[in-house]
């Protein structure tokens, strides 16, 4: 019965020798920059204080020789272009071969300038310091990574609104607020929700994806807060009992915003916050619960940054001539360095275990983009990311940037149709690493 023994064995082993398991780890930091930062959500207003801790999260995954790190922030925007270039070069030297960086665009955080050319030397000491400590933080993850098992799920929930109200005659009437929850077209109630267990069944990372901008308090009680996702990490992780890290993927949101925007500090912001926040973390909770995260003996990590070469969208002179009129004067300054002929688009793809596949783009992208690519995708599970690697404004749909509104028109920096070449060029990236797009041409088959 010996040959039997060996034979059942056989059965159960992995089929090569070489597989390795998805491996991961988690860690967050405080990121609070100190008061007196410009808010982005007031304008002229600055902060006196912390209603909430704005944070960096970070989630390490490898598989085989692949490492990767996802860093998610509580700000409007990502560190600069040299800052992220930093990053990624102190993330190298802990063995990661990629970073991804995914801002959650809360209208409650410090104005981080749009000048993706400035000097490192000329950054502010907050931010560079806050790269120092992520840098620390994924290099201590990197060595204490363990084996984990992946599933992914879906739900619903509705905690925001189509902000553009395209009229009869074409004309585009914006409204921010929306506190009777009337129904608006296109919006994506969509909760994508990605669970990572570790071998034991303990759930060691929860991460939530959802399109909407986080503007409730919008900088009006004149303290950093991460706004609605910072209650929706924590009824996730409630849910659990603070057992994983829940992570906030911000996705197309370029023109979905809460029913409760931009709350006046007599109409109680946080508990509107908090209402929207626990919605969605209540949904997201419950389809983690339901996921059976599974492992996955053939483990992989594909990944790819591609910049795509777009047009400045304004004609000469054009865009500053406009901007002379807008309030306040200083923003004419602050947009006028952006302005050149040609815009390096940095897209990002990953394909995890050949089952997940992720988009992300450096700006605002309009919330079809993201249901677009979703019944697009080659693969069922995919998340959709905004607000990553970069920061570009507006990526509005071409039939948006004719109408125009906030969004279409002014604040847009790139061509029109430049969000659809990026969506078309993330699914040819996904086909390419499922080995279905080649190089090679096939020869047509005989019947």
């Amino acid at each position: 019965m010996k040959w039997l023994s060996v034979a059942l064995l056989a059965l159960v082993q992995p089929v090569c020798a070489d597989c390795q398991p998805l491996r991961a780890a988690v860690a967050k930091i405080d990121i609070t920059p100190p008061p007196g930062k410009y808010l982005l959500g007031s304008g002229e207003v600055l902060a006196v204080g912390t209603l909430d801790p704005l944070e960096a999260r970070v989630l390490i995954l490898q598989a085989g020789s692949k490492t990767i790190a996802l860093v998610t922030l509580d700000l409007c925007r990502v560190f600069q272009a040299p800052l992220v270039a930093d990053l990624r070069a102190r993330a190298r030297r802990s063995g990661i071969d990629y970073v991804l960086i995914a801002a959650s665009h809360t209208h409650s955080g410090p104005i981080i300038p749009l000048n993706e050319e400035m000097p490192l030397d000329a950054m502010t000491s907050w931010q560079k310091e806050a790269v120092r400590q992520i840098g620390d933080v994924i290099d201590a993850s990197a060595k204490r990574l363990e084996a984990v098992r992946m599933g992914v799920g879906y739900g619903s929930v509705y905690i925001g609104h189509n902000r553009r109200r395209v009229n009869p005659d074409g004309t585009v009437t914006m409204f921010f607020s929306n506190p009777t929850r009337v129904p608006t077209s296109p919006v994506d109630p969509t909760v994508g929700v990605v669970r990572i267990d570790k071998n034991d069944g303990r759930p060691l990372a929860i991460l939530v994806n959802y399109a909407c901008h986080p503007v409730v308090i919008m900088g009006r009680l004149t303290k950093y807060s991460a706004d609605y996702p910072n209650f929706t990490r924590q009824t996730v992780e409630r849910a659990f009992n603070g057992a994983p890290m829940c992570f906030f993927l911000q996705g197309a949101a370029g023109d979905i915003d809460t029913y409760y925007t931009g709350v006046r500090p007599e109409e109680d912001p946080v508990f509107k916050a908090k209402w929207e926040g626990e919605r969605l973390g209540e949904e997201a909770a419950h389809v983690a619960q339901r996921i059976d995260a599974a492992e996955d003996r053939e483990a992989s990590i594909q990944f790819s940054e591609d910049a795509l070469p777009f047009r400045w969208r304004w004609g000469a002179g054009k865009f500053e001539e406009v901007m002379r009129h807008v309030n306040p004067p200083k923003l004419l300054g602050y947009y006028m360095p952006l302005v050149r002929p040609t815009l390096e688009v940095p897209v990002a793809t990953m394909l995890i275990n050949r089952k997940l596949a992720i988009a992300a783009l450096p700006g605002e992208p309009f919330v079809e983009f993201q249901m677009n690519f979703r019944d697009r995708s080659p693969v069922r599970d995919c998340l959709f990311l905004g607000y990553a690697n970069g920061f570009f404004s507006y990526f509005p749909t071409i039939r948006a940037a004719a109408e125009g509104g906030h969004g279409g028109a002014l604040w847009t920096r790139v061509e029109p149709g430049a969000g659809e070449r990026m969506v078309d060029h993330a699914l040819v990236k996904i086909y390419e690493m499922l080995g279905r797009l080649t190089d090679t041409p096939q020869p047509p088959r005989s019947r």
